[in-house]
């Protein structure tokens, strides 16, 4: 191989990593910005430990890892809007009970899935420098039909997480929004697995919006804070993964971290915040 079939190769896979992490950024920005709000960075973690049964789902099924992922997290979402609201039962509880029920049916899962072989530390910890063009093509889909769900949903959101009860006698129909706004999440939450993995996730989705905040006077204004934030991380962590042989999905998360810090140190605008409901 030369020189410049090499350098083509390697330009082609960083081309593929870009633009499938600027994908995931662009929706994960302004939908973290609603966890953020509505205090919901568990649930975020709940549905990545989740995630591993839809990564076995998908390869018994020989489908799609990306559908079998989305399915899963869609219906642990589902399952928690139907279970939070019975007596007995803290929501807190019933996520932990979620997430580690979750992760440990998806590692028992894989051990039944034959002849396959499956690089579980990518998906721990997130693999972008080796998205396939295929992964790019759903990653991009699934994004851009995201964020047009969430341009639908965005208005409704913002009332529900700002008080709930409130927007429910307004007319606005709160269990059909926050039923959509889980499985956007379930679906964000499916699509970052290949870029940062399982473990950092909710990472990616709440420390752009967490640093964004400090910056931000409006909701529409935080959540373009969040989505460029996200986008700086991405493209920095593929950057230095590339220059100094680092994990790709830690660099991800460590140069967010970073900016939030560096956000911290700056006075605050007018706050954005929003109350939590039911």
């Amino acid at each position: 191989m030369t020189i410049t079939q090499a350098t083509t190769i390697m330009d082609d896979f960083l081309i593929r990593a870009a633009v499938a992490g600027l994908a995931v950024a662009i929706l994960a920005g302004p939908l973290g910005c609603l966890v953020v709000w509505r205090r919901m960075a568990f649930f975020g973690a709940t549905l990545a430990h989740s995630a591993l049964l839809g990564l076995a789902l998908g390869l018994a099924l020989n489908i799609n890892l990306t559908v079998g992922l989305i399915a899963v997290c869609a219906a642990i979402a589902m399952l928690l809007v139907v279970a939070e609201g019975r007596r007995g039962i803290t929501t807190d509880t019933l996520l932990s009970i979620l997430a580690h029920a979750g992760l440990a049916a998806g590692l028992i899962a894989l051990v039944f899935v034959k002849g396959v072989r499956v690089d579980l530390m990518g998906y721990l910890f997130g693999d972008i420098l080796a998205v396939s063009m295929g992964d790019v093509g759903v990653i991009v889909a699934v994004s851009a039909a995201g964020l047009a769900a969430l341009g639908v949903l965005w208005r409704p959101l913002i009332r529900i997480a700002v008080h709930e009860e409130m927007a429910a006698v307004e007319g606005v129909p709160v269990v059909a929004v926050r039923i959509g706004f889980m499985v956007l999440l379930a679906v964000v939450v499916a699509v970052a697995l290949k870029i940062v993995g399982v473990l950092l996730v909710t990472a990616l989705l709440v420390t752009p919006a967490a640093a964004a905040r400090r910056l931000s006077a409006t909701p529409e204004s935080m959540a373009v804070f969040a989505a460029i934030i996200g986008a700086i991380s991405v493209l920095g962590g593929i950057g230095a993964s590339v220059a100094w042989d680092l994990p790709a999905g830690a660099a991800i998360v460590c140069i967010a971290a970073v900016i939030f810090l560096l956000a911290l140190a700056l006075p605050a605008r007018t706050a954005v915040s929003g109350r939590k409901g039911a």
